[in-house]
């Protein structure tokens, strides 16, 4: 059964910036910057030229020049045409299109609207279905949105305080009364979880995003690393989490998957988080207790 966790808000996610699609916008604005030098740091990231970006978007390299410049204002088809060479998010092509004084082009769908029934139960099925494996919806900011019983089973015994919705995925894995205290290679897969957050962050500056790494990167860790552990070492094709559940240890590989071409802010900005075991003990002890 799929756990949804209420109380969220999917309108307030991102890797991107804040909840009001305007408000990156606004705030540009007010420092002086048009949509010229948003498109400019955009195109910076992405290591692209003007030429080769005005290559791809059926332009010239003057006038993706002029545009960075303020010296010409672009339309609203060459703002969306930049955004897509550059793979901007949905919410921030929003904001572009603001800072260039044009209208949003793409809603922010509640996640509990009807309009979305579809989706949910489309991601109800798709949860269920891996189950007895671990997987979970997130939206940008590592908030739970939706959970199988899998997920379930890996947070027994977690503190009640941990678990008042809206849960997070990063705050619920690396608090050290959360699953940090588990996880044999805390160190390592702590690691890899604020490498990801920190590439988010640099790609997207959201502030709420800053603020939870900053908070669980400040969290000490749990445990120190185990010296070793018996058995005949296992040949992994990934960085696992290994983590203790019953006096076992499991071990499983992360994958995360995201829609193609959304059109809404509030789908563009949820992931599919599963969990694949990554040795035979693990995919049997779990089928083991799902039977």
């Amino acid at each position: 059964m799929t756990v949804v966790a209420t109380g969220t808000e999917s309108a307030s996610a991102d890797p991107a910036v804040s909840a009001d699609p305007a408000g990156s916008a606004r705030s540009a604005d007010a420092g002086g910057r048009g949509v010229g030098p948003l498109l400019r740091a955009w195109r910076e990231r992405r290591r692209m030229s003007q030429l080769e970006l005005a290559l791809r978007a059926d332009s010239s390299a003057r006038h993706v020049s002029f545009v960075e410049t303020g010296r010409s204002r672009p339309s609203e088809d060459m703002v969306l045409r930049l955004a897509e060479q550059l793979d901007v998010p949905v919410r921030e092509r929003n904001a572009l299109l603001l800072a260039a004084g044009y209208a949003p082009r793409f809603p922010q769908t509640p996640l509990d609207d009807p309009a979305l029934d579809a989706l949910r139960a489309g991601l109800d099925r798709l949860l269920q279905g891996y189950e007895p494996y671990p997987a979970l919806v997130m939206d940008a900011h590592y908030d739970v949105v939706a959970a199988n019983r899998g997920i379930t089973m890996l947070l027994e015994g977690v503190p009640e305080p941990l678990l008042t919705p809206p849960l997070n995925a990063m705050r619920l894995t690396l608090h050290p009364r959360g699953l940090a205290p588990r996880i044999r290679n805390l160190r390592e897969w702590r690691g890899h979880l604020l490498a990801q957050m920190e590439r988010q962050i640099a790609l997207y500056r959201s502030k709420p995003l800053r603020e939870l790494y900053e908070e669980v990167a400040a969290y000490p860790v749990a445990r120190p690393e185990p010296a070793g552990e018996p058995g005949e070492p296992v040949p992994y094709f990934a960085l696992p989490m290994r983590i203790e559940h019953e006096g076992r240890i499991l071990s499983f590989i992360s994958s995360v998957a995201t829609f193609n071409t959304p059109m809404d802010v509030t789908v563009a900005e949820l992931a599919v988080e599963t969990f694949l075991p990554a040795d035979p003990a693990t995919a049997k002890y779990l089928h083991g207790l799902d039977g």
